[in-house]
């Protein structure tokens, strides 16, 4: 079975919100356990231009943000459904999602 590591990058206040989510779809489980996940306090940083509808902040203006990485791992097929989770439930326009390939051996 070949896994993905998924890291995402959201606001503190919003991250359990999101793995219950995914949780619920059955995604954060490892044999007898479910919810899965580890949860690393981060300090985000960006700045909104022209264009920008930003959650947080306002245009031009560089954001400090409390965020949470999360991080979990999942059946590479399952990929695009939890994508679609995560879009459909991260506040952010334009949110940080890095998805790395396991060496399953």
């Amino acid at each position: 079975m070949k896994f993905v590591k998924i890291e995402v990058f959201i606001p503190k206040e919003n991250t359990k919100k999101l793995m219950e989510k995914i949780n619920k779809g059955g995604f954060l489980k490892e044999e007898n356990y479910d919810f899965c996940y580890a949860e690393t306090p981060v300090i985000g940083h960006f700045r909104p231009i022209e264009g920008a509808n930003p959650y947080i902040g306002s245009l031009g203006k560089i954001e400090d943000v409390l965020e949470n990485k999360v991080e979990f791992r999942i059946r590479r097929e399952d990929l695009s459904k939890v994508m679609k989770i995560i879009k459909e439930n991260h506040p952010y326009e334009v949110p940080v999602i890095n998805v790395i390939e396991l060496n399953n051996s």
